[in-house]
């Protein structure tokens, strides 16, 4: 993980990137850490797979490639789904929400999203607690 100085700096960066897509893009708005939700979606199934941050390098990085890259908060770094597991995900479309603040990704997924093996991060319920 990086100490205090080297995450600023990637936020200064994320945020100048942010601003440079801006000018491509600018109706979409990103956080104050440079980043965007991204949601992604079996373009077949309709499934949803996963949901992951994007800084503006990783969305130029997706439409050029056609695979999905990611900025990992947790290790300050981008990453390219499937690089080292092979379960790429191959891009079909790229949408974003009314507000401009998320991205939807529809997909063709070579294997699971999850890297517990699950098909779709969200294979766990969260059962309401009031009555119906």
């Amino acid at each position: 993980m990086k100490g205090r100085t080297g995450f600023q700096g990637d936020l200064s960066r994320r945020a100048a990137e942010g601003r440079k897509m801006n000018r491509e893009l600018p109706e979409l708005r990103y956080n104050e850490a440079g980043l965007i939700p991204c949601i992604v979606q079996d373009s077949q199934t309709r499934e949803v797979l996963m949901m992951a941050w994007m800084d503006a390098e990783a969305l130029q990085r997706t439409r050029e490639t056609r695979t999905m890259w990611f900025w990992s908060r947790s290790r300050s770094e981008l990453w390219n789904k499937g690089a080292t597991s092979g379960n790429v995900q191959n891009l079909v479309e790229l949408r974003y929400d009314c507000d401009c603040d998320t991205l939807l990704a529809l997909v063709e997924p070579a294997g699971p999203a999850c890297h517990t093996g699950s098909v779709s991060c969200f294979y766990r319920s969260l059962p309401p607690t009031g009555q119906p």
